[in-house]
């Protein structure tokens, strides 16, 4: 899942450790040559831009970004092994903090395990791989600085300094999305220590068989270890209210519910994403390209962001910064476009044509399909076959298409 989450003592001493490593090398903010690459926000599509840059050429000339103090953020990030691009397997290697070799879905009616590898990363562990990778290039180097502009050619930094670069993406978070929001994902979690009782052995993706409030809801369960274990209580509601106390509560009664016997809190998650419901294409003037969730990179149904980070870095780093934005890339950006526009069809079908108590039917029916169908909608890697496959056939129960023509109803 994509989510934030509150940060802990163990990932400020890695984002300090970061800063440390590459300290030497913060100022002067010009150089005597330009950069090949500006990575404006680092977060995670910049982050994998970065490492899967350096790993292909140790002295590529980049710089990154970012206005906080830890790069990163607080997150969660899992995606399916068979998502990780070939030429990117070392980089994911080097983040990954657990793998499991499959999963569950739980629904009111059905219950599926699907034998698909499952991995997990965090922002603690994407630290350690920059400080780790900055450290042994001789030409990378990390801005803490407010960009106040992102133009071609160059970032101009608070205080007038600019960065100038022949390639910069500007990867700087949702944007303007929300005005866009057909609905929210929304959620927070919790990650357990335990007294007794102990995690699953296996992820649970998807435990919709709990009350159905507040549009579709389900309880994501991360087995980190026996003892330890991430409970993420998930909406997909028409509200982006967050009521926190609330939603701790239900964590806290969802793992007593299953044995869990709870010694302490170890940290807190939340988030909220808006699921658009149109995504105008970004424009790509020469030398400038908008990624991440502000650049449309992401999956506009589940909120996914790895998988299509994944393969746009590895775009990147397998050309030249100066040729990166030519006819090449208006053939991906066609092809992400293609599956994007099914998924916002999907986002107007799922908040619109079905009442809030009912959405989870439609994932129920989804889970049904065959895997190789499940695992490439979660790429955003969909065949038509595949499109056929979820879009046709017999409505979810549920299904109005009354209510979808007149717009829907209040959550």
């Amino acid at each position: 899942m994509v989510s934030e989450r509150a940060g802990s003592s163990e990932e400020a001493n890695d984002g300090a450790q970061l800063n440390h490593a590459v300290a030497e090398r913060l100022e002067p903010v010009a150089r005597d040559e330009r950069d090949e690459y500006v990575l404006v926000g680092g977060g995670l599509q910049n982050a994998l831009i970065a490492l899967a840059l350096l790993e292909r050429r140790p002295d590529t000339r980049l710089t990154l970004i970012e206005r906080e103090p830890e790069l990163g953020g607080n997150h969660t990030w899992c995606l399916h092994e068979g998502d990780v691009p070939a030429e990117l397997s070392s980089v994911v290697a080097s983040l990954m903090e657990r793998r499991w070799p499959a999963h569950d879905v739980i629904f009111p009616r059905a219950r599926r395990r699907l034998p698909s590898a499952y991995l997990a990363l965090t922002s603690a562990g994407l630290r350690r791989a920059l400080s780790s990778r900055f450290a042994s290039a001789p030409a990378a180097r990390l801005l803490t600085a407010n960009v106040l502009a992102v133009e071609p050619g160059r970032a101009v930094l608070q205080g007038g300094a600019a960065v100038h670069g022949q390639l910069l993406v500007d990867a700087r978070g949702p944007g303007q999305l929300a005005a866009r929001a057909a609905g929210y994902q929304k959620f927070l979690g919790l990650e357990l220590e335990l007294s007794s009782g102990t995690a699953p052995e296996l992820p649970l993706l998807m435990d919709a068989s709990v009350p159905q409030l507040d549009g579709f809801r389900f309880v994501y369960v991360l087995p980190w270890a026996p003892a330890r274990v991430l409970v993420e209580d998930t909406y997909y509601s028409t509200s982006p209210e967050l009521d926190r106390p609330l939603l701790r509560e239900r964590v806290l009664a969802y793992a007593a519910g299953r044995g869990m016997q709870v010694r302490s809190v170890l940290r807190e998650e939340h988030g909220v994403l808006p699921l658009p419901s149109e995504l105008p294409e970004p424009a790509s003037p020469a030398g400038l390209v908008c990624a991440g969730y502000a650049g449309g990179l992401f999956h506009p149904t589940t909120g996914y962001s790895m998988p299509v980070a994944l393969r746009f870095a590895a775009f990147l780093a397998a050309r030249p910064a100066a040729a990166a934005l030519g006819a090449d890339y208006q053939r991906w950006r066609a092809a992400h476009a293609r599956q994007v526009r099914f998924c916002l069809l999907l986002n107007r079908m799922l908040f619109g044509a079905f009442a809030p108590e009912e959405r989870y039917h439609v994932l129920e029916r989804f889970y049904g399909l065959p895997q190789s169908t499940i695992r490439r909608f979660y790429a955003l890697e969909t065949l038509a076959s595949d499109r056929a496959r979820i879009i046709c056939g017999r409505p979810p129960r549920g299904f109005s298409m009354r209510r979808w023509l007149a717009g829907g109803a209040p959550a």
